[in-house]
């Protein structure tokens, strides 16, 4: 009996702690998204930060970036935010519908490479890659792919960490509770 007790009582712990972790969820409305861009002659990672609540009405919805960071894979430099051409303006995040009839979110990032030696540019626009020469127009772009993958909240992964932890114990005591019967 004073099992079911702590039970019922972890488990009304678990639900409240979850209810006050989503109303927490609600205020604190930066969004985190990892990419990856991957083309033929450039692969590379990033990360950026924004504000869903700053969304704009526009027909495909836009909001500003607060924070990011990518780099080329095997290089030294990252790029952040102020590195983009039409700073402060861009870069943006933006709500974009697939083919699929899945709403996702994409990203709008122009910038030139740090190294004072090359005339490339890069853009990133929602699924696709680009690399291009701003002085050679004879020279052939490079073309590649963008794919992003949310990064969970702290609030969620600290729910999921506790309704994990609480069934482990419940299942280890009822375990040592049969034992103990036996």
């Amino acid at each position: 009996m004073k099992l079911a007790k702590k039970l019922t009582l972890a488990t009304t712990g678990i639900f409240l702690a979850l209810n006050i972790l989503d109303i927490r969820n609600a205020s604190a409305a930066l969004i985190t998204y990892d990419f990856n861009v991957v083309s033929s002659t450039f692969t590379g990672r990033g990360s950026f930060t924004f504000d869903d609540t700053t969304f704009s009405n526009d027909f495909t919805p836009a909001a500003k970036i607060q924070s990011l960071s990518f780099k080329f894979d095997n290089e030294s430099i990252v790029y952040n935010k102020t590195d983009d051409i039409n700073y402060p303006n861009f870069p943006l995040a933006f709500q974009t519908t697939l083919l699929t009839g899945n709403s996702t979110i994409g990203l709008d990032f122009v910038f030139d490479d740090k190294n004072p030696l090359s005339d490339l540019s890069y853009e990133i626009v929602g699924d696709d890659f680009t690399a291009f020469s701003r002085t050679d127009l004879n020279a052939n772009p490079v073309f590649g792919t963008v794919s992003y993958t949310k990064v969970p909240e702290p609030a969620t992964l600290a729910a999921c960490l506790a309704t994990c932890s609480v069934a482990f114990f419940a299942k280890r005591k009822g375990i040592s509770l049969k034992k103990a019967r036996a």
